[in-house]
């Protein structure tokens, strides 16, 4: 029988985090040797292959590869998965396993590129364990943390390929794509291509940033992009649709377009436009010059967009005080 400690203990262990913030239960958080390079980290159930039964574990995940271990303070991982070439997918839990929250690691294509990893592979055994990786199916402790550790998966798997694109560092996407011979663009690929089938086929649409686009293709899109691919939009797309991809991107971004540490700076902004409108603009421009480039030309690229958007108001009925709310919207990555 276990004791009420051992227990609340164990119950502490299911509540996964991610890097930097802190957990219940008093755990400690596990050395800097297991964290360093960590994209994230946390518990999860890991079933077993044979048995079927469930172990409690602390995965990280560095660059592509997703270790194991049985305690947070273990510096030599029990196993570990390399990512390349696989898949994730959530699992669909039945009846008989209600408020399981599953996901699933699955061997995919990739093997030629797994090919020339092996002599790589071959060098790292002698310093991890390695998992015989048919399939491994996890559980996470809630439906929002499966959805982040799916995410976080897939940017590990697709983003050399060019996607994971939702949920990442901007910075990061823009170099990425610059590494793939990308020409120097204001914004990242999938904003741009958003923008231009709106340019093209939505700015007189009614209700256009505001009625919400169906949902499933909007999921379909996103996982298309998360795995590399580069759907292309056409006449039979809508716009509302592609709004609203377009939405989500921007809400996903890891921070708003203007960064939490800028936050104070520009409501001290508005503030003082309300006060001295011509003084409040000169210090606007001034705090927008200190935005990273690659915050500064993404909302210079949107906010020029919203300026045509807002031209065709009489058509889109685009008024204001929608304009207002949108403008807020991408600087904060609020959506509505």
């Amino acid at each position: 029988m276990l004791s009420p400690k051992i227990r609340q203990t164990r119950r502490a262990r299911s509540k996964s985090m991610v890097m930097g913030e802190g957990i219940g239960g008093g755990l400690r958080v596990c050395s800097p040797s297991v964290q360093e390079g960590a994209l994230k980290a946390g518990w999860l159930r890991k079933q077993r292959s044979i048995m079927k039964n469930w172990q409690l574990r602390w995965f990280v995940l560095r660059a592509d590869l997703l270790y194991f271990y049985k305690d947070q303070e273990e510096t030599k991982p029990q196993g570990c998965v390399r990512l390349q070439g696989c898949l994730v997918r959530e699992q669909a839990s039945n009846q008989d396993e209600a408020g399981r929250h599953l996901f699933e690691i699955l061997p995919g294509g990739g093997e030629k590129e797994r090919e020339k990893e092996r002599e790589k592979e071959k060098e790292k055994e002698k310093e991890r364990s390695s998992v015989s990786h048919e399939s491994l199916l996890l559980m996470a402790a809630s439906q929002s943390e499966m959805e982040e550790w799916v995410r976080a998966l897939q940017r590990a798997i697709w983003g050399p390929l060019g996607g994971g694109v939702f949920g990442r560092r901007l910075e990061e996407t823009m170099e990425c794509e610059r590494g793939q011979g990308v020409c120097v663009r204001l914004a990242p690929l999938l904003v741009e291509q958003c923008v231009c089938f709106i340019r093209q086929r939505g700015l007189q649409e009614e209700g256009l940033f505001r009625m919400p686009g169906q949902a499933n293709l909007v999921k379909q899109l996103q996982d298309a992009f998360d795995h590399g691919d580069k759907p292309q939009f056409d006449s039979t797309t809508d716009v509302h649709t592609v709004a609203s991809l377009l939405k989500l991107y921007l809400r996903e971004l890891p921070e708003p377009v203007i960064p939490f540490s800028k936050y104070q700076d520009f409501i001290s902004c508005a503030q003082l436009l309300l006060k001295d409108q011509e003084a409040g603009l000169l210090e606007l421009g001034n705090q927008v010059k200190t935005l990273p480039q690659a915050n500064y030309n993404l909302l210079k690229y949107i906010c020029t967009f919203l300026d045509e958007v807002q031209s065709y108001s009489e058509e889109n009925k685009m008024g204001v005080q929608n304009h207002r709310i949108m403008c807020v919207c991408v600087c904060v990555c609020v959506c509505v």
